[in-house]
């Protein structure tokens, strides 16, 4: 067998390995599924009556729902960073190393198992904004673009996790990062119009990459005027992803080297 034949194939093996070890781990599995529903139901009901939309004019679920959607599937791509942690920890890294694998093929299962598991969290967020009344006016096209983001999203902080993974010494510290991932997106113009906000913090949720990915989400979403947060939002995740790729990838020979 080929050389990219042999990888892809280890690759599919690792990425396999994941998702079964999601499955044999019931209270994790049930977090991933809940959580999505819960933060969507806490915002529409608990927060959606106090807060207003300011000049966008949408409702609140409306408003509301790509923010939900990044923190489902964005929470999820953060604890990569626990999983490849636990690996170096653990000693899984020493057990791969006597195999006849490529060393780039262990973070890269990683961060697919990772889109895997954490489209379908988004998915569940979807789902569970239309069964509280969310109604989207996007085409097929427009769908087709809105998952594009959406895996685009998962990827960039899939890859950056890996570094984060790679950086810290143990699986609590890996931790963290999913507590950034997720509050991020309350600093931006997903959760309260950034025109709310007190000057600093308006600048800083103006500028901050989620909020771009929100405003294109909602505009392909709710056939809003999307401006330039589609090239902004595209220019941040694809530099994100091509900035943490060779350095996950130097980070993961140095740590695994000896």
């Amino acid at each position: 067998m080929s050389a990219p034949l042999t990888a892809a194939a280890d690759l599919r093996r690792l990425v396999g390995r994941d998702l079964r070890r999601e499955l044999r781990t019931p209270d994790s599995l049930m977090v991933n599924l809940a959580l999505p529903v819960i933060i969507m139901v806490l915002f529409v009901y608990v927060f959606g009556g106090a807060i207003t939309t300011g000049s966008s004019g949408l409702d609140y679920i409306d408003f509301v729902v790509p923010a939900v959607l990044l923190m489902s599937g964005g929470y999820g791509a953060a604890l990569t960073a626990v999983t490849i942690a636990d690996d170096l920890t653990g000693g899984m890294i020493d057990r791969f190393r006597t195999l006849p694998i490529s060393g780039w093929v262990v973070p890269a299962g990683h961060v697919v198992a990772s889109l895997v598991r954490n489209v379908v969290a988004s998915a569940i967020a979807l789902a569970a904004a239309v069964v509280l009344g969310f109604r989207p006016t996007a085409s097929l096209a427009e769908w087709a673009l809105v998952l594009a983001l959406v895996t685009a999203y998962i990827l960039a902080m899939s890859s950056l996790a890996v570094i984060w993974g790679l950086a810290v010494r143990s699986t609590q510290a890996a931790g963290a990062f999913s507590f950034v991932v997720l509050f991020l997106p309350y600093l931006s113009d997903g959760v309260v119009p950034a025109e709310t906000m007190p000057p600093v913090l308006r600048d800083f949720a103006t500028h901050q990459p989620i909020t771009s990915v929100v405003d294109t989400l909602r505009a392909l979403l709710l056939d809003q005027p999307m401006g330039s947060s589609a090239a902004v939002a595209a220019a941040w995740l694809g530099g994100a992803v091509v900035v943490s790729i060779p350095i996950a990838a130097v980070m993961f020979r140095r740590r695994t080297a000896g």
